[in-house]
């Protein structure tokens, strides 16, 4: 029988998460996946799963759910309220809810089942790609989640004393990028000096970060070139945008920067309102 477990409710947006569409770039398919994959794989680590299985993603709170038969689960990243252990494994018993309030701090909580979520896959993953719309819907309200069978040994692990994610002013690396020569030198200190707030506008597409605006050294029309995760793109608001995991595979505004790959899944944790300094670091760092 098919294990499962049904959603009551969702919260802003839950998504089904894995490490996304890898390699598909050049056909136009963005990768997409978890925006906070450190947290994202402990979650799969915890409960048995290999790194890469489907699990939900969880913004801001908000999601229950009820098991249809008994099943291991783990929650990872923005630590809810609600009383529901987390970065710890518990069984949730046939018929048991689990319910997630808002967290303290940080912004996207994982959810991950031992087994793995085992919904369709679109071109070779799970994931919710929101600004392409590959992948399955966001989750809603009723939705019977199969829950696959478990391919490797339990851990044992009892907790994971991991530190939940930053609730004040964040700090993240950042190298310059292709388009540096587009911008002066003033433009390129204002980026690395000044702080930004993350605007409510930001999604898992990216970070729209408001602060004083840049202004190019150069004006000229940029054709279309491939962008990556992390990358600091400045459109013609002079405000910079932060590409997270649903980013388009091509873009036509200069890219100043490049966010160190290990930072970008904090700024995976980021909302609205908090503030986040960039710091200039050698390019030589971007893949540290």
């Amino acid at each position: 029988m098919t294990r499962a477990v049904t959603v009551l409710a969702t919260g802003s947006l839950t998504t089904v998460q894995d490490a996304g569409r890898q390699g598909q770039a050049a056909l136009g398919i963005g990768r997409s996946g978890a925006c906070d994959r450190r947290s994202f794989r402990l979650a799969n680590r915890l409960v048995g799963n290999t790194e890469d299985a489907a699990a939900l993603e969880v913004t801001f709170g908000g999601l229950r759910l009820r098991a249809d038969h008994d099943v291991l689960v783990v929650t990872t990243g923005a630590r809810c309220q609600g009383g529901w252990p987390h970065n710890a494994p518990t069984l949730l018993r046939a018929g048991s809810e689990l319910e997630l309030g808002a967290p303290a701090g940080g912004l996207r909580t994982y959810v991950a089942f031992r087994g793995g979520l085992a919904t369709e896959v679109v071109l070779g993953s799970r994931a919710t790609d929101v600004l392409s719309g590959l992948g399955p819907a966001p989750v809603a309200v009723g939705d019977s989640l199969p829950v696959g069978d478990p391919e490797l040994p339990a851990p044992g692990v009892d907790v994971a004393p991991v530190a939940d994610p930053e609730a004040g002013e964040v700090t993240v690396r950042v190298a310059p990028g292709p388009r540096r020569d587009w911008f002066g030198d003033g433009a390129w200190d204002r980026l690395v000096a000044r702080p930004y707030t993350v605007s409510s506008d930001s999604n898992r597409v990216g970070l729209r970060l408001d602060g004083e605006p840049l202004e190019r050294a150069r004006t000229d029309e940029l054709p279309s070139e491939g962008m990556v995760r992390g990358a600091v793109q400045i459109p013609p608001s002079g405000k910079p945008v932060l590409f997270l995991a649903d980013h388009p595979a091509t873009g036509g505004y200069p890219v100043i920067a490049y966010v160190v790959d290990d930072d970008v899944d904090r700024c995976g944790q980021l909302r609205p309102g908090q503030t986040v300094h960039l710091r200039a670091v050698p390019a030589s760092t971007l893949a540290s």
